[in-house]
């Protein structure tokens, strides 16, 4: 799913712990980062690519600062991954649809022989 998304692991953990929180702002956010690795532009890369949106403006008069909450495609994402952990959608098999199909290194080819692996098992 990272790799679909050109997200890292770090990137993907961040939105989930601030899909539960639901409405957050850059102070949040940045209590979020404290548990994963360093990255200047998470913020900025994460909001330029449609995965935090605004969701109320700041007007400098009553509204101090900007609210934030996370994008549809966010929401999407991260309910696609519960639909793969729950066994109720397979991990795509293509290489359309999933880089890691195209077998170019040595860890891609383990990790397409793992996603065989768990799209057999159907108690997962």
């Amino acid at each position: 799913m990272c790799r679909t998304c050109n997200l890292n692991d770090a990137d993907l953990e961040l939105l989930i712990y601030l899909d539960a929180i639901d409405f957050f702002n850059k102070k949040d956010f940045k209590i979020g980062t404290y548990s994963y690795s360093w990255d200047n532009r998470r913020w900025n890369r994460l909001l330029k690519e449609g995965w935090i949106v605004v969701w109320r403006e700041r007007n400098r008069t009553t509204q101090k600062y900007h609210i934030y909450k996370v994008s549809f495609k966010c929401k999407q994402l991260i309910s696609r991954m519960y639909r793969i952990m729950l066994g109720e959608e397979d991990i795509p098999t293509s290489e359309k649809f999933n880089k890691v199909m195209k077998r170019d290194s040595y860890s891609d080819k383990v990790l397409a022989m793992s996603i065989g692996n768990v799209n057999k098992d159907k108690t997962r």
